[in-house]
């Protein structure tokens, strides 16, 4: 069976819910865990005052026994503290949002129907579910982190040399930022921003480690791994694009030094010495660390609003101000690293599936003896 989400919930409703099925039997999944990256997502400097409000902590309804799933659907559980019975009708649609485009298609007139849905608070949901599927793959020891390498004006360029020390590094940051100096950049720009009533965007890459070869295919275009990642990182709410590792500058390179050559030897068999492809060729896993960036654009709730129009009345009006961030880039690394696990837990039960984490790990360990000859 396909490893598939779903969320409910809207913004200032009573909750949020995930629910992930096609979870085998026997994986141990401890509530603790999914706190914990969801506080990850809350975190980051630049953050509005809902993030003061929220404590968001799982509880997991449905699909497990003892710990362990039970090949049932998962559900999960994120309550709102911040939650609305009624609220006033919104009819100055954001720019950049989904507020006017939601209210057209669903012959809405109040944009708080299409706010409440389309607001990056269903994130929540998206990483409680994702963490499950996080959870899967570290029992074979693949291990998603992520990083900020852009945010407004500013270009982290000061990396440690390997992934544990950029995880350990990034992970101790408040802006997910390894390199220090551009961070402290990064946070004079975010506090300008508030003050003008802007908000920033930026760039995010996430990194998967210790990914085996041969996940995804070449045979059918929707299901080459690369535009499955790409299609799961651009549904997070405000990514514009979506790069696999160095896309954008060996476009400008000659064949001669954008891929990576092949080697062998008896101890590593087939490697490269380079990773310009990102882990990834003909939309199937290489064996490389699995690096992909993600754009996201400015949060599009300005203080200092931009021209817009009352649905009602067709009068010129300011967008709505509601309660938001200056920056969310630090959360959209983590809600990234949720989408491409459940994407890579997918490929890998495609690959490896059965029914109970036991016979998984069989087939799993058969096919890397073959690898190693």
């Amino acid at each position: 069976m396909p490893l598939r989400m779903l969320t409910a919930g809207e913004s200032h409703g009573r909750g949020l819910v995930a629910t992930v099925e096609g979870l085998p039997a026997g994986l141990t999944v401890d509530v603790d865990y999914l706190d914990r990256h969801l506080s990850r997502r809350q975190a980051g400097y630049g953050r509005g005052g809902r993030m003061q409000i929220e404590r968001d902590r799982a509880e997991i309804l449905s699909g497990l026994m003892g710990g362990t799933t039970i090949a049932a659907p998962v559900s999960v559980l994120v309550w709102n503290r911040d939650w609305r019975l009624e609220e006033p009708p919104l009819t100055r649609p954001r720019p950049g949002h989904a507020d006017l485009v939601g209210a057209q298609k669903y012959r809405f007139d109040d944009v708080r129907r299409p706010l409440e849905r389309a607001s990056a608070r269903e994130t929540a949901a998206r990483v409680a579910g994702g963490s499950l599927a996080r959870r899967l793959l570290e029992d074979f020891g693949i291990r998603i982190f992520s990083h900020v390498v852009q945010l407004g004006g500013v270009d982290a360029t000061m990396f440690p040399d390997s992934f544990e020390a950029l995880e350990s590094a990034a992970e101790a940051s408040d802006l997910r930022c390894a390199d220090v100096d551009a961070a402290a950049r990064m946070k004079r720009e975010i506090d300008a921003a508030k003050t003008r009533g802007d908000t920033l965007g930026g760039v995010v890459e996430v990194i998967a480690i210790g990914v085996p070869p041969g996940l995804g295919t070449y045979v059918h275009w929707d299901r080459r791994l690369d535009g499955r990642l790409a299609q799961a990182l651009m549904s997070v709410h405000a990514i514009k694009g979506v790069a696999v590792g160095d896309a954008f500058r060996i476009a400008a390179t000659p064949g001669s030094a954008a891929h990576d050559e092949i080697l062998y030897d008896d101890q590593r068999t087939f490697h490269r010495e380079t990773n310009r492809a990102g882990g990834l060729e003909a939309g199937i896993t290489n064996g490389m660390p699995l690096v992909m960036r993600a754009a996201m654009k400015p949060i599009s709730t300005l203080r200092n609003p931009l021209r817009s129009v009352d649905i009602r009345t067709k009068e010129d009006s300011p967008g709505a101000i509601v309660r938001s961030d200056v920056t969310a880039v630090p959360a959209a690394g983590v809600v990234c690293e949720a989408m491409a696990s459940l994407v890579l837990a997918d490929t890998f039960l495609e690959k490896f599936g059965a029914d109970v984490m036991a016979d998984i790990h069989e087939s799993y360990e058969r096919y890397m003896t073959r690898l190693r000859g």
